[in-house]
């Protein structure tokens, strides 16, 4: 089995180091080469060539989008076609679309669970976009319109977080989910844990993960990403 092939750049040594961890805990996954910088990151890149580089959005010498810019036009202008999953804090609506415009194919916040970073990865190298469903709706909004990018041009490449394009998720009949689960379904989309939704609605947690593999089940999504995706999509939450 081909091993998914990833460099971190990161500047803060403790995260860089918490990250390899995760990921090297599944064999499918190689961490093939780190920096702390961009100037030792693009170099990295160009030598090794992964197959997923992990950025952090804010380098100490260069933002991480420019980076992104940079790691998609590696060779002779063309595509590189290495996978730019982005690594950050900001959850703003600026730096998600600048991130997008740029090329990244995957967003995630730092906050993520170890458990979800290595499924972030996968779902990137499948060629798929992994995005938090708490920004899920900022890609959605400007997916919906025509998509300007940072410095006002259309942009050609319209960040749309899923694989499926074919619209056939955008239409889904309101009353396939019950009044309880579109309350899940909205704390899903608002990118709240199962304990935080059985907190909010005063219910167990093992009544909300009933609840939220109806939900999959129903939507016909294969998670809670997809999910909300096709949720804010089809206007089943607003």
């Amino acid at each position: 089995m081909n091993k998914i092939r990833v460099a971190l750049i990161e500047d803060h040594d403790l995260t860089r180091v918490g990250i390899k961890i995760a990921l090297q805990q599944k064999e499918e996954i190689e961490v093939v080469g780190e920096a702390a910088n961009a100037a030792d990151g693009i170099r990295l890149l160009k030598t090794i060539q992964p197959d997923i580089a992990i950025i952090d959005i804010g380098l100490p010498d260069k933002d991480g989008i420019e980076l992104t810019r940079e790691v998609k036009t590696l060779a002779n202008g063309e595509d590189s076609g290495v996978k730019v999953l982005i690594l950050t804090l900001r959850d703003n609506k600026e730096a998600v679309l600048a991130a997008f415009a740029a090329g990244a194919d995957s967003y995630c916040m730092k906050d993520i669970k170890f458990d979800n970073l290595p499924e972030a990865v996968r779902v990137t190298y499948n060629g798929n976009a992994w995005i938090d469903p708490a920004i899920a709706r900022i890609v959605l909004q400007q997916a919906q319109q025509n998509p300007l990018k940072v410095d006002g041009t259309a942009d050609t490449k319209a960040p749309v977080p899923s694989s499926e394009n074919n619209g056939t998720e955008d239409i889904i009949d309101p009353y396939i989910l019950t009044e309880r689960e579109l309350e899940v379904l909205q704390l899903i989309v608002e990118g709240c844990s199962n304990a935080v939704i059985a907190e909010r609605l005063y219910i167990t947690v093992g009544t909300v993960k009933t609840h939220v593999r109806n939900i999959l089940n129903k939507l016909c999504a294969d998670d809670r990403t997809q999910a909300a995706v096709r949720a804010l999509r089809s206007g089943l939450v607003g």
